[in-house]
């Protein structure tokens, strides 16, 4: 079933709302994290997920990579002299990291999320295509069963929002329908995924490899080629999109009855908003500039999961 959002509606859910965000030090992080400040000024409370040492490291990482950066514009013009109040009093930088459980924060930090949280949106991932499977594997398919596991600590929490890419169809052609991918499924008939067995086998390979005493450029080669290796065993090109699909089926597995969405975008780009200027300096396609583009959004229902894909046309 496709259906239209109504944008008044979404604006006016995330009033007093506190989200949890990972990674917002991305592209798509960071263009969210302002959009959510500047229409729904009357959120409660952004926390930020950020991969670093300690509380300060996680302060400057967002205050360099996120609120610092030219996407920011317009909410400094708005607030102007009290902008650094507003940040302040509405994002909150976590020290932590999607790839160790309990996402890599203390006790206490954690029963306080618990008590605080109603939405979750997890857009950290490894996007390199090639990364060696070990480091991908860690973060877009444990990041995703840690916050699963999160979830569940969670008392008040509403929704859990999981960024995918539409590249997890691989290379088939034609109307694919969108759908959620069951536990072990793959791209290549008669084929079945054990995802526990890859994490074996992911431990193993490191291990003959250290025993070898292979530099780290041998370990950093032998991972990336086992990982392209089993997502084509699978069917799927490479092993951004292999753990990729499978981050989905643990998700699908895990959730249980928390509304969950999955949003497969393809190649994003910025419209006219909130700038011209951060438009250009944040393209990832230029091709486009040659003609007209407008935004389509369309959403997909199936059982309890909703999946959203977006594109230029």
């Amino acid at each position: 079933m496709i259906g239209e959002l109504d944008a008044d509606a979404v604006v006016g859910y995330f009033r007093g709302k506190s989200i949890l965000i990972t990674g917002s030090t991305g592209f798509l992080g960071k263009v969210l994290v302002e959009k959510i400040l500047r229409v729904q000024p009357d959120v409660k409370k952004l926390f930020l997920l950020i991969r670093a040492a300690d509380i300060e490291s996680a302060k400057h990482r967002v205050a360099t990579e996120v609120t610092g950066r030219e996407i920011f514009q317009v909410l400094k013009q708005k607030h102007g002299d009290k902008f650094d109040d507003f940040i302040q009093e509405k994002v909150c930088p976590l020290a932590g990291d999607i790839v160790y459980k309990n996402l890599g924060l203390d006790n206490a930090k954690l029963t306080e999320l618990s008590k605080e949280i109603d939405i979750i949106v997890n857009g950290a991932a490894t996007t390199n295509f090639y990364e060696r499977y070990d480091v991908t594997f860690d973060t877009n398919v444990m990041g995703a069963k840690h916050i699963c596991e999160f979830t569940k600590r969670c008392n008040k929490l509403k929704m859990l929002l999981h960024v995918s890419t539409a590249y997890v169809a691989g290379e088939q052609e034609g109307i694919l329908p969108e759908k959620p991918f069951l536990l072990g499924e793959t791209l290549r008939e008669g084929a079945h995924l054990d995802i526990e067995s890859e994490l074996n086998l992911i431990k193993e390979a490191r291990k003959e490899v250290k025993a070898n005493c292979s530099s780290e450029r041998v370990e950093k080669r032998t991972m990336k080629e086992l990982g392209l290796k089993r997502a084509r065993e699978f069917g799927w090109p490479n092993t951004y999109v292999f753990t990729k699909a499978m981050g989905e089926m643990l998700l699908g597995h895990l959730r249980g009855d928390l509304p969950t969405v999955i949003i497969r975008p393809s190649i994003e780009q910025l419209s006219v908003v909130p700038n011209q200027t951060v438009v250009r300096k944040y393209r990832t396609m230029h091709i486009v500039r040659a003609s007209p583009v407008y935004e389509r959004t369309e959403w997909f229902r199936d059982g309890e999961f909703k999946y959203g894909s977006t594109a230029a046309v």
